[in-house]
């Protein structure tokens, strides 16, 4: 670059140089520069502003507690237990209520059972056998109910049998009921307290009336006109999730209950309100073996001579999983940065200078 171009480029350094507006006497650009502004005003105020509301400060770090109670009692008279009397002890699994619990709706129970020998029961492959050496001693039966002894024991003339083997004897029943032991779950009453905060606004709330009335909460339903009364019955929670009582109550499911907390801060604390929806957590179009909910739990005794023994349950049921979510808005950074006196102070406190 030669000395003049280097002198023309220092020289440029200490140009002014301002903008100049060309005013276009067009009706059509005009109209069209018009609707531009309009529509991103529109934008502005109907979209960021009313709908997104993105002038509030939002909290999602929700705290949360759940506090469950069932009440029902069901009566039944089986050939396996005889007359019987459920009450909430008996169906309700954990017993204390928390955000999980588990609610029996039919049973299948294998009585009296003692350690001893006894035979493995049919279907299960690994303790299936035609002659001794297919059940090798000490051996556990895969998805079966003991260990093998090492003999293999055939009714009659049959040239196939099962592994005798050391368990609980007798092993539980494969038989299923035809109809759900406690039909009269379907009017068991479940009570959901739900006290939730937010933290950022220090502002909490529960899903109780509070009320001078202390028969209230013993006489109320929830219905979607009395959101405060958190008594729903049980059958009404799985038709809400879209399900039928008998058909799950013979094999189990899992219910969802789901509790939202959608807050406008803004508005005052009685528009902040719960609500509820149902659904069905587990695949009920599985008609797999695996289908629906259960598991196994046992009472032990012990006879008059000190020998222990127990009753098998393998208890089928509907378990409900309580899911609280929410989140609260509140118009304060418009007022921090714009509305108050000390503004200024917050705005450069918000906003860092580099």
């Amino acid at each position: 670059m030669g000395q003049a171009a280097w002198k023309g480029f220092v020289l440029s350094l200490f140009d002014y140089k301002t903008a100049k507006f060309v005013v276009a006497k067009s009706k059509k650009v005009g109209l069209l520069y018009r609707v531009l502004q309009l529509t991103i005003l529109l934008y502005l105020l109907i979209w960021v502003f009313l709908i997104k509301k993105s002038y509030q400060d939002i909290d999602t770090s929700l705290q949360s507690a759940v506090v469950t109670k069932v009440k029902g009692v069901a009566y039944t008279n089986t050939t396996m237990l005889g007359e019987r009397l459920w009450d909430v002890a008996d169906f309700v699994i954990p017993s204390q209520g928390e955000n999980v619990f588990f609610v029996v709706t039919n049973l299948i129970v294998t009585p009296n059972q003692r350690q001893g020998i006894c035979a493995e029961r049919e279907g299960i492959p690994d303790g299936e056998c035609s002659e001794d050496t297919d059940c090798h001693a000490g051996e556990s039966v895969v998805a079966g109910h003991g260990l093998k002894t090492g003999r293999c024991l055939r009714v009659g003339n049959s040239t196939r049998g099962t592994c005798e083997i050391f368990a609980w004897c007798p092993v539980e029943t494969k038989s299923m009921p035809t109809d759900p032991l406690l039909k009269d779950a379907e009017g068991f009453t479940i009570f959901i307290k739900n006290f939730i905060r937010f933290p950022k606004f220090n502002f909490s709330k529960a899903n109780v009336l509070e009320t001078g009335n202390k028969h209230f909460l013993k006489t109320c339903h929830f219905s979607s006109t009395n959101l405060y009364c958190p008594i729903f019955r049980l059958g009404s929670i799985v038709r809400w999730a879209g399900a039928d009582f008998q058909d799950i109550a013979l094999k189990g499911g899992v219910i969802g209950i789901h509790i939202e907390w959608d807050c406008d801060l803004d508005k005052a604390a009685s528009h902040c309100n719960p609500h509820y929806y149902f659904n069905r957590l587990d695949n009920k179009h599985t008609q797999s073996i695996s289908s629906g909910y259960n598991f196994r739990f046992a009472r032990y005794y012990r006879d008059p001579h000190g020998v222990e023994f127990r009753d098998l349950m393998k208890a089928y049921g509907i378990r409900f999983d309580v899911i609280v979510n929410g989140k609260g808005a509140f118009f304060c950074d418009l007022v921090l940065i714009y509305l108050i006196r000390k503004s200024e102070f917050y705005r450069d406190k918000k906003f860092e200078k580099v």
